[in-house]
């Protein structure tokens, strides 16, 4: 399998994952790489360096949107579409209604499409979410689903329709399903993620905020890292069907990430201990056997590096004078 000369379309491409996935497209040699995001938390700026490139175009446009979705597919003739548009977990707490019905939506629609013979291979990116917190020390692609946010629970019924529609009308489609992921580009504003909000915070003067007693633990992994193994997943034909966990199978506590971004950024100060929310998961950590199996995948980023890097890269964000989109 190869991406080569094939045509691409990313949705949610201009987001914290699918941004660095639309690089690695595009030094994949793929013919065209069409990015569809609303924009509402990906960002222009995210994916502005590539866009002068006749290769790579920006649709403005929501990939929920059946009838739109539908005409450009078809009119563009696309191969393949990597499913990562989603809303994210931290709005699921204030509209859970809104978030489910178009988590939901997105995947059907483009299911629908790929059924009715648009385009050819459907990767879908899921969420480590959708299994709840761990019930065995290590969570493989059997652990049971046991969302426990609205957000968790989209990302599960989305699976399970790709699913049904793999196991009801066939068709060439993955589940790829990454844990947390860290990096440069995700989210630091409304709805932003724990590791932004924490850089964010400390780099204002402010103090890390945790919520409940820190212990609960995260399987981190670098962005690039999931990115670039949604490539090789798409190159390797013995995936199809399948889901497959991409993460690094190793346990951080919320607090020692805290920890880990305070000695990067120099902070010695306190850290403030809220109230645990609701639906917070206590403990994830990942079996990336399967994934080692079938692709050769390997987390190659350590978290202090990875940790490094992002650091730097909020620290250029925050310390510019320009207005970014």
């Amino acid at each position: 399998m190869s991406l080569r000369n094939k045509s691409v379309v990313v949705t949610g491409g201009a987001g914290f994952i699918g941004s660095h996935l639309v690089e690695y497209l595009y030094n994949s040699d793929v013919e065209h790489v069409f990015i569809v995001d609303n924009l509402f938390l990906g960002k222009i700026r995210n994916v502005v360096s590539l866009l002068d490139d006749h290769r790579v175009t920006l649709k403005v446009q929501d990939a929920s949107n059946y009838e739109y979705m539908k005409m450009f597919i078809e009119k563009e003739s696309i191969d393949v579409v990597f499913n990562l548009a989603v809303v994210p977990l931290p709005m699921s707490l204030v509209y859970p209604k809104v978030i489910c019905e178009d988590n939901v939506k997105i995947t059907l629609t483009l299911l629908e499409l790929q059924r009715q013979g648009f385009f050819k291979t459907f990767i879908h990116c899921s969420s480590s979410e959708s299994y709840g917190s761990a019930v065995s020390p290590k969570m493989d692609e059997n652990h049971p689903m046991l969302p426990t946010t609205p957000y968790a629970a989209s990302k599960a019924a989305s699976d399970m329709f790709v699913q049904t529609y793999l196991n009801t009308f066939g068709g060439d489609m993955v589940i790829v399903r990454p844990y947390n992921n860290y990096g440069p580009r995700q989210n630091e504003r409304s709805y932003a993620g724990v590791i932004p909000l924490t850089i964010k915070r400390i780099f204002n003067g402010e103090k890390p905020v945790i919520y409940g007693d820190g212990l609960q633990t995260r399987d981190y992994i670098y962005v690039e890292d999931t990115a670039k193994s949604f490539i090789d997943v798409y190159n390797n034909r013995n995936t199809r069907g399948r889901s497959i966990n991409i993460a690094t199978g190793e346990e951080t506590s919320i607090l020692d990430m805290v920890r880990v971004i305070s000695k990067e950024l120099g902070y010695n100060g306190g850290i403030v201990f809220s109230p645990p929310r609701n639906g917070d998961l206590r403990r994830h950590c990942a079996d990336i056997s399967l994934a080692k199996k079938l692709i050769g995948f390997f987390p190659s980023t350590p978290f202090d590096v990875g940790i490094k890097k992002t650091v730097s890269w909020y620290k250029s964000l925050f310390n510019s004078k320009e207005v970014v989109f």
